[in-house]
């Protein structure tokens, strides 16, 4: 990197800066006290607005019918109150200078080395004698859409399609492939039947092959595939690269994405959920919120204690938590490293705390290599990678790491790759260095 490049760093730091400033000061500014005010009144908002949706999501009747209302109703009294006081270009200039220092800070953070780790690829010869189960039914009927099975066929694999009409055990039907001479072990379907078979794949050491045709389908996106065309999975068969990434256990149960304990858990086994999502959840979450049902949860992760949260969430290694357009993504999933998230939310204060405050007391956020969660009650209601299942308390969690091989098409979309985290510290410091000071020294033993 030469003087130049280091040049448009150290401007990018002070831009960010300047940015940030700006967008902070020019409320005040441009209205003075009335500005003060209305800034203070729109920070009011924003927490009556969060108040509101908890009353929604934990009252039941008129109470709900009325927050619910206050919750349109407040936002787009700030609105008018802002327009009413000719201040509205002052929010939206404002917004724009954030989103200016947002960008002009993580360019120069991005350019300081301070990079993703990537997740190594690994030239292997094809299968030559490949085992795939497809589900018809997942994704809305993604198989027949696409012609997965006819695809997968015409390259050599053998597709054993899952009766939509009765339970199937899935491990069962994995192992009696790999007894067969099965080389790779391939699932269209859900991220819990992925999880089913992968734990097969690990297992016996074989490569594992993920194809696209759920709903959501979060570990083929944090694998990069296209999720819009899932027939392009299956090149993977004839050109592609193996990945080593973790699995996590809930004891013996192995996961692809995360296991849910407390609200989620217990929602995801209410009935009538897979047809109605909203109508179960808003049924169920007054008493599962207000903690007149359910148990009261406890979660150990490598010696740090979490107690009484409402909700709890093991990954499979971390979720981002500080981009709004990567929330959901993992930056890697080989990292060794089980996610920890954990919600306690007791009061309508507390709920606009956490959408507030930079650091919220009711929000926990670690990981860990090993996640203990118990319980006041024997049995755990768990969403497992969507799938309710009960479990015995307390539910060990743990992560293979790199234990599963996943080979994937060498053409991929691949993972967008995570912007760097705002550090102001660091951004005055690139805005003051000179010359090549800018960028952190690496020592000549790393």
């Amino acid at each position: 990197m030469d003087e130049r490049f280091h040049r448009r760093q150290r401007w990018a730091a002070r831009g960010a800066l300047a940015a940030a400033a700006l967008a902070a000061l020019l409320p005040l500014v441009s209205g003075g006290l009335r500005g003060l005010l209305l800034l203070v009144a729109g920070l009011a908002g924003l927490a009556l607005t969060a108040a509101a949706l908890w009353w929604v999501l934990s009252r039941r009747g008129a109470v709900r019918i009325a927050s619910a209302a206050l919750a349109v109703v407040a936002p787009v009294g700030l609105v008018t109150l802002f327009a009413a006081a000719n201040l509205l270009w002052v929010v939206f200039l404002s917004l724009l200078l954030w989103c200016g220092a947002v960008w002009s800070g993580r360019y120069a953070l991005r350019s300081t080395g301070l990079r993703t780790v990537r997740v190594k690829e690994y030239r292997t010869p094809p299968p030559l004698r490949p085992f795939l189960l497809l589900n018809p039914r997942s994704g809305g009927g993604k198989v027949e859409k696409f012609n997965l099975r006819e695809k997968a066929e015409s390259l050599g694999a053998r597709v054993v399609l899952l009766d939509a009409d009765q339970h199937q055990d899935v491990t069962a039907l994995a192992k009696a492939a790999v007894a067969d001479g099965a080389d790779l072990l391939g699932v269209a379907g859900g991220d819990g039947t992925q999880a089913l078979v992968a734990a097969v794949a690990a297992e016996h050491g074989l490569p594992f092959l993920v194809i696209a045709a759920g709903t959501r389908n979060h570990f083929a996106m944090d694998l990069g595939l296209d999720r819009d065309d899932p027939a392009t999975c299956l090149d993977a068969l004839t050109d592609g690269v193996e990945l080593r990434v973790d699995l996590g256990f809930a004891d013996d149960r192995p996961f692809v994405n995360n296991a849910s304990f407390g609200v989620y858990g217990a929602v995801v086994q209410s009935p009538g959920y897979r047809e109605d999502k909203v109508g179960a959840a808003l049924e169920r979450l007054p008493d599962l919120l207000t903690r007149q049902s359910g148990p009261r949860l406890t979660a150990t992760a490598d010696g740090i204690t979490v107690t009484d949260p409402q909700a709890i969430l093991v990954s499979n290694n971390a979720y981002r938590m500080d981009d709004p357009f990567g929330f959901g993504r993992r930056e890697r999933l080989n990292s060794g490293r089980l996610g920890v998230l954990a919600v306690r939310v007791d009061s309508a204060v507390e709920a606009a705390e956490l959408l507030l405050s930079p650091r919220p007391e009711g929000l926990t956020v670690l990981t860990a290599q090993h996640v203990v969660v118990d319980a006041d009650e024997p049995q755990l209601e768990v969403g497992l990678d969507g799938e309710g299942l009960t479990m015995p308390a307390p539910v060990h969690c743990r992560v293979a790491r790199r234990a599963l091989r996943v080979r994937v098409p060498r053409n991929r979309p691949g993972v967008p790759e995570a912007p760097p985290r705002l550090d102001w510290r660091r951004l005055r410091k690139l805005a003051a260095a000179v010359g090549r000071t800018a960028v952190p020294r690496r020592s000549r033993h790393t």
